[in-house]
């Protein structure tokens, strides 16, 4: 039996990451709402082993600038630099992983990260904002880490773009998944 139609659902069905954003953004009021529930997230051990940087306004220019810094040839440059532009309001992924516990380990404290981050992505979503993860070589950047104030043992997991659909972003649609690839059922469990 399929369950009907519910807005925890609809929000997953119908989220997609934007690739234009405008202003306006969440405003800190919002943002801080939105994290303070995606921290809900499943998160053994409650650790909560993340932060996030919001930079705005004139430091998207700044951060542009130290991307610029960070590449490799002039012409990456001039591109990397216009990268923070794209949205309004962007969230840097730092995984802040706690390393004295050894209950609950790295790579599961890297999925509470991922796991905050896609469910602030659904909130947004459900609050009528577009957002899309983006990430590459500049998160291990010297020149990004120290403009970001990262600590030892801190790792940038990129950035999370928030701002608005413009009227020309194409949704897509995905294709749909036939669950019976990506679920292996024990003998036991298949049922009758």
């Amino acid at each position: 039996m399929i369950p009907p139609s519910n807005p925890v659902l609809d929000t997953v069905l119908t989220r997609r990451s934007a690739a234009r954003l405008t202003a306006p953004a969440p405003d800190r009021d919002e943002l801080e709402y939105l994290v303070q529930a995606a921290a809900t997230a499943p998160d053994h051990g409650r650790l909560r082993p993340w932060r996030l940087i919001p930079v705005t306004g004139d430091e998207r220019v700044r951060l542009g600038d130290v991307l610029g810094e960070a590449a490799a040839t002039p012409e990456q440059a001039q591109r990397a630099a216009a990268k923070p532009l794209r949205a309004p309001l962007l969230l840097s992924i730092v995984h802040c992983p706690v390393l004295d516990y050894p209950k609950v380990p790295e790579w599961e404290q890297l999925a509470a990260t991922t796991a905050v981050v896609t469910t602030l992505s659904l909130l947004l979503h459900s609050h009528g904002w577009g957002s899309i993860w983006r990430t590459g070589a500049a998160v291990e950047a010297p020149q990004v880490r120290k403009y970001l104030g990262l600590g030892d043992g801190e790792q940038l997991r990129g950035w999370l773009y928030i701002g608005t659909r413009t009227e020309t972003d194409i949704v897509r649609e995905r294709p749909t998944l036939d669950p019976r690839t990506k679920i292996s059922w024990t003998h036991a469990s298949a049922g009758p």
